[in-house]
């Protein structure tokens, strides 16, 4: 007598399931991710083999350009920047208007003394994108606008860290003052930012 060979069912597998958590995981990954900000000037790090990643909030950098300039990046929360501004306005006896205080939240870094913020921040988004000062923020033994960015940025939030960025190019001298600057206000921690090169073969 012949057997009788079963007959065979394909599987049918529901993939809603699996379609529904990769969307969810996609949609929290697009509204979480922060895309890093363009330097205001071209800046080309010197390497280096350290591992060490910067913290991922409450950073403040200092941008240090080739001819000795300095941009100052305030960190990335909108009431603490409103909080700062004020403060550097009192300090220095000037006022900001509404629009200057919501343009300052959105700013990418400052790189112009106080006297000429009121008019930086006046400036279209565009201009200001693409504005590069003549001098950048004062930083010298008898000016050190720079350094007060840093106080007042502390007063504001004491936890903020401090990251540093400097030319592969920038002459010592040039940023000698800002070291010693945050040593006078008793600031001794802070990242220095490298490029990642690979490590020597041992």
């Amino acid at each position: 007598m012949a057997r009788v060979k079963p007959k065979r069912h394909g599987v049918v597998t529901d993939m809603t399931a699996m379609c529904d958590v990769a969307f969810l995981l996609l949609t929290f990954f697009i509204l979480t991710t922060q895309f890093k900000k363009p330097d205001v000037e071209q800046i080309k790090p010197p390497s280096s083999i350290s591992e060490k990643l910067l913290p991922d909030a409450s950073l403040m950098t200092i941008n240090a350009t080739p001819d000795g300039k300095f941009y100052f990046q305030p960190v990335e929360n909108a009431s603490e920047r409103v909080a700062l501004l004020d403060k550097m306005g009192q300090k220095y006896g000037i006022t900001f208007d509404n629009n200057q205080k919501a343009a300052f939240q959105k700013v990418q870094a400052i790189g112009v003394p106080m006297n000429q913020l009121k008019g930086y921040l006046d400036m279209p988004a565009d201009e200001q994108k693409n504005y590069k000062s003549p001098t950048g923020i004062p930083m010298d033994s008898t000016n050190k606008q720079l350094i007060d960015w840093v106080k007042e940025s502390l007063s504001v939030n004491p936890d903020y860290k401090l990251a540093i960025k400097g030319d592969v190019t920038t002459q010592y001298p040039k940023v000698k003052g800002l070291f010693e600057g945050l040593r006078d206000i008793d600031f001794l921690k802070f990242w220095l930012i490298t490029s990642q090169e690979g490590k020597p073969n041992e």
